[in-house]
């Protein structure tokens, strides 16, 4: 009987609040609603979105693309408030701008059994420049309660027709029903990009439609006369719909490139226009189109022929250096000192480098291609590599708008070598952890392409010595050393040297909570062909558990994995590490007086398949001390999903070793 009750339930959930979707038509049922019936884990949960793209045409500006956005949105927690603060980017190029128009919105409470409306006012509008690029507008709805229903909707204008923003299906709450449309005039032959593990079907229809034209004309006689006369142009449309039901929350798991890489989603990309009486225009069909059209870009490939302002300088620099890896790094290491990265992201320069070198500041692709230009003016085979950071996800398919920054690549007898000039920590081949997503694009002098991968190949290392004196009350004091290599050393000098030594600390200490930390010293914090070495005396109470005559405790002390980040029963993506990475303990135990070891964990090697992991871990033991020797490797940057099961019981299992305790008995 109750299993009829609870089926009953969830059927009345999941079927009332299909009744009516238009805007204000918010019901008693939702409001009333304190949990998601398929995921009672949800913060909130989009009760409907509704988006639709099409295209009007205005005889004096031509085509426009429209977006008309409505949401309701049912919040059940204050986990949940930050659904009601809406932030709308739009772009901007010049002169012409995308527009926000028509917003409206309206927060529901449910008071005394009636239902309350608090209007967004205009007030609660703020619109700011956030860059060259791009304005926001951002709002946050009024009086948000657990259990509120908020709702609005607005239009976007644009006079950006080739630039459609990406429909996107599941969020990181779920959603219980979708509507969406795609509608384009037949000039416009868009591609079709999906991404994501959900199952998403859209269905089409084709439809007549036309554009009406007004034609003024004036005639100078006896008297002058003016008549409009009017014409029209049949064309043929094509939407495109999804209707989607029960969309489940998109979870974020550690070790995600970027989780919008696995969001189900469909990109509408421009291939190519053709209007009446006009050629064919292309966008982006293949590769070779994409890199044709950056490449062709006065902001792009002119920008990288450009050598006069700084060929005397170069000169100088490399004149009496011969070997050419000393010239490619003098090169680098002139630009990372010459101009200085005002944190834009771009594969467009903006200034030109001409203005970014004179001025000692620029962007990603003038600081870059730059760089690129000046290997190739001494005499290096250097290609700019187009680049879609962790942030920006994946270009699987063939398109312009999947790279948003450019690295530059020298290719030497002996060896490839990936530079980014943005970072001043960074080194050959060691580039912004921002870049490191899977394969970029180096474009040829010819205008054709290759890819290269991003990861690294060589092993970035972290090499621990720490001798602890441990007492009687389960206390231990005593020497840490670290010493980092590539990504470990360049992730460290970026936290490290831009910021107070003071704030420093306190993090640490407060990471391995209540830490005491004297005598700290970081050598080849600037140094940068050089391991970063980190070293301190410490404290740190209450390592050990004291029961009767025994102590109990983790060799690794506070150093020791707490719990296993992998925590998904199944997980679609791939796990993203980065880079790969070693890290070897060797960790010394003085043993109060009047103590002997009585047990101590078994050895053990646990190994991954196909080697892609390895932990080591061994204790020994003196009349006075233990020693234990831990040793960790991940060695391939990505690990893919079938390997997901093994991954996550190696951790289980390398994690029940760390925190498996050495037990002292008094003598």
């Amino acid at each position: 009987m109750k299993s009829l009750l609870l089926f009953i339930t969830l059927t009345v959930s999941l079927t009332l609040f299909s009744q009516d979707y238009d805007f204000g038509k918010v019901s008693k049922e939702e409001l009333m609603e304190s949990f998601n019936p398929l995921d009672s884990s949800a913060s909130a949960t989009y009760l409907y979105k509704k988006r639709r793209t099409f295209f009007e045409y205005n005889q004096s500006e031509g085509f426009q693309q429209v977006t008309e956005i409505h949401n309701r949105i049912k919040i059940y927690n204050q986990e949940g408030f930050n659904y009601a603060t809406k932030e709308i980017n739009v772009y901007k190029n010049n002169s012409e701008k995308e527009k926000v128009m028509s917003l409206k919105a309206y927060t529901y409470n449910l008071v005394d059994n009636k239902i309350v409306e608090d209007k967004l006012s205009k007030d609660g509008i703020f619109e700011t420049e956030l860059s060259d690029f791009y304005n926001q507008t951002k709002f946050t709805m009024p009086n948000i309660k657990e259990g509120s229903v908020i709702e609005y909707k607005y239009t976007i204008n644009s006079p950006f027709y080739n630039n459609v923003d990406e429909f996107e299906f599941q969020h990181e709450i779920p959603v219980k029903k979708i509507d969406a449309s795609f509608k384009v005039p037949e000039y416009f032959n868009f591609k079709l990009n999906t991404k994501g593990f959900l199952s998403v079907v859209p269905t089409t229809e084709s439809n007549s439609d036309k554009i009406m034209f007004t034609n003024k004309e004036r005639f100078d006689g006896v008297r002058t006369s003016t008549t409009y006369n009017t014409s029209s142009l049949q064309f043929t449309t094509l939407t495109t719909s999804y209707n989607l039901s029960n969309i489940p929350a998109l979870k974020e798991e550690p070790y995600v490139n970027n989780i919008n890489n696995y969001r189900s989603s469909v990109k509408f990309e421009l291939s190519y226009t053709k209007f009446p009486n006009m050629a064919t225009k292309f966008y982006s069909t293949t590769w070779e189109d994409v890199v044709k059209t950056i490449y062709e870009s006065p902001n792009f490939g002119t920008e990288l022929n450009k050598t006069g302002y700084f060929e005397d300088d170069i000169d100088a620099l490399i004149s009496t250096i011969s070997n050419p890896l000393d010239r490619v790094s003098l090169i680098y290491e002139f630009v990372k000192n010459k101009v200085k990265w005002n944190g834009y992201y771009s594969k467009y320069t903006n200034e030109g480098v001409k203005k970014a070198y004179k001025g000692q500041v620029g962007n990603v692709a003038e600081i870059n291609l730059m760089l690129t230009s000046m290997l190739r003016y001494a005499g290096f085979k250097a290609y700019p590599v187009l680049v879609s950071t962790r942030q920006n996800g994946i270009p699987i398919f063939p398109t312009r708008e999947g790279y948003n920054y450019v690295v530059s690549c020298v290719k030497l007898p002996e060896q490839t070598l990936l530079l980014d000039a943005t970072n001043k920590n960074g080194l050959p081949n060691v580039l912004p952890y921002r870049t490191l997503n899977w394969q970029g694009r180096i474009i040829s002098e010819q205008g054709g392409s290759e890819l290269i991968d991003l990861y690294p190949k060589e092993d970035s290392k972290n090499t621990i010595t720490m001798m602890a004196d441990l007492d009687e009350s389960g206390n231990i004091e005593g020497g840490f050393r670290s010493v980092k290599t590539n990504h470990n050393a360049l992730l460290y000098r970026e936290s490290y040297n831009d910021v107070d030594e003071v704030d420093f600390l306190e993090k640490i200490e407060n990471k391995y909570n209540g830490l005491e930390i004297s005598d700290f010293k970081v050598t080849n914090a600037l140094e940068l062909p050089k391991p970063v070495i980190e070293s301190y005396t410490f404290f740190k109470e209450s390592q050990a558990d004291i029961i009767g005559d025994k102590i109990y405790f983790s060799p690794l002390f506070y150093l020791r994995t707490s719990s296993n980040p992998f925590k998904l029963e199944k997980r679609e993506f791939p796990v993203d590490f980065g880079y790969p990475s070693s890290t070897a303990y060797r960790i010394i135990i003085k043993l109060p007086d009047g103590y002997k070891v009585e047990t101590t964990p078994e050895p053990v090697v646990l190994m991954l398949p196909d080697n892609l992991g390895l932990f080591k871990y061994n204790i020994s033991v003196s009349e006075n001390s233990v020693q234990l020797v831990v040793n960790t490797e991940i060695n391939e940057s990505i690990i893919l999903p079938l390997y997901y099961d093994t991954l996550k019981e190696y951790f289980k299992q390398m994690i029940e070793k760390e925190n498996e305790q050495i037990v002292l008995t008094r003598i």
